[in-house]
């Protein structure tokens, strides 16, 4: 066996091409699932009561109380289905499979009724543009099992990096997310300073949610899919709010580039994906993109990092 395809084994290939109309899909079914959890759990700081997770089968929202029980839904990428557990009243299970999301949508809130499980959501997607309502839309429906798959798996192998990425900050830091809105896993770091009011931006999504979700200061980084207008899949790294010269760090490693566009600094994924060591890859750019975040705008290293060496 060659290093190639050993690598190729471990962190999964991403043809944007071949994954965009199974993403597209996948995109509004989270979206579904996540709303789910949004309108059932109590709020959390920054929308964190929202997200879902990387988990051994799939996507998860973990467990959620609700009316003095708990329930679960999980995306099983390995089966290719969707369960839904309630702790009174057993399961249910649905198909993943070329679909319409308006018949996803139909099928999900039929399963958790016979759960006796009760939930209005917001009928249309979020951070999405044009936003076609989940019950009327017949245009995302494609399903390709092998590409669900090979999502996963990336978000599971980041999600690795991430944890171990994580571990090193005693500051305020978020749990490692599946963000539904833009389709992102993301972890963040907290300075402990407020941040400047955030002038939001972002299609279909209320102003108020963004400011509270940056209130404070912020490094954060993530995994991103892809999208029409970026067909690669990408890691990225932000600050906010962003020092002038935190584009000008010197980051690794040397794939790693800065967008002035975005005001992010991206390292794709393919090139992970194919390094000798994808692991420590993305390690390093998970590190020096903190750094340079937190270098320019002066955070109190010391006392926010285990390990802190000056």
């Amino acid at each position: 066996m060659t290093s190639q395809t050993h690598l190729s084994a471990n962190w999964p290939i991403l043809n944007f091409p071949e994954l965009q109309p199974t993403l597209e899909t996948l995109h509004q079914w989270i979206q579904i699932v996540g709303k789910i959890r949004l309108r059932t759990m109590p709020w959390q700081n920054h929308s964190w009561h929202t997200a879902l997770y990387v988990s051994p089968m799939g996507f998860t929202t973990g467990s959620i109380p609700h009316n003095g029980r708990i329930f679960q839904i999980d995306m099983d990428f390995r089966t290719h289905n969707l369960e839904i557990t309630c702790s009174q009243k057993g399961s249910a299970s649905m198909g993943l499979y070329p679909r319409t999301v308006a018949d996803f949508h139909k099928e999900l809130f039929e399963k958790l009724r016979s759960l006796g499980i009760e939930v209005t959501i917001h009928g249309s997607p979020n951070e999405m543009d044009p936003a076609i309502p989940f019950a009327e839309n017949t245009v995302n429906k494609n399903y390709d099992e092998s590409q669900a798959t090979a999502l996963w798996l990336a978000m599971l192998k980041s999600n690795e990096v991430f944890q171990q990425f994580r571990s090193d900050f005693i500051g305020k830091a978020s749990p490692v997310h599946l963000f539904w809105g833009a389709f992102d896993l993301a972890v963040t770091r907290f300075s402990g300073r407020d941040a400047p009011v955030h002038p939001g931006g972002m299609p279909n999504m209320p102003l108020d949610v963004m400011q509270e979700a940056y209130s404070h200061e912020v490094s954060s980084a993530g995994f991103w899919p892809g999208s029409a207008d970026f067909p690669y899949p990408a890691y990225y790294a932000y600050a906010y709010p962003t020092h002038p010269d935190f584009g000008k760090q010197r980051v690794s490693p040397q794939q790693a580039f800065y967008s002035e566009e975005m005001g992010e600094f991206f390292l794709k994924y393919e090139d992970v994906q194919c390094a000798e060591d994808p692991e420590g890859m993305l390690f390093s750019f998970l590190h020096s993109t903190y750094e340079a975040a937190a270098n320019t705008s002066n955070w109190d290293r010391k006392h926010l990092e285990r390990s802190y060496t000056k």
